[in-house]
């Protein structure tokens, strides 16, 4: 293979890696990765119901702060 060849390889390999690193930090700095309780969720609901319950929850608590939050920000008309 030629040297213009070879350089022309190592540089796109180059970029292509360096954009997969910047995809990788952006995930980690997004928290595409912050799944912490999905598997401890798995172990400890075994079947369709409690898993369900265990959602239902999930819903409810955020429903819930969200409500916190949209009270909290409330100001009356002067």
């Amino acid at each position: 293979m030629s040297g213009s060849i070879m350089t022309m390889m190592i540089g796109i390999s180059t970029f292509l890696g360096a954009l997969g690193l910047a995809a990788l930090i952006w995930g980690i700095k997004t928290g595409q990765f912050d799944d912490q309780s999905k598997f401890i969720d798995g172990a400890r609901f075994d079947n369709e119901d409690e898993l369900r319950d265990a959602i239902q929850m999930e819903e409810k608590k955020k429903r819930a702060k969200e409500k916190a939050q949209k009270e909290k920000n409330y100001m009356p008309v002067d």
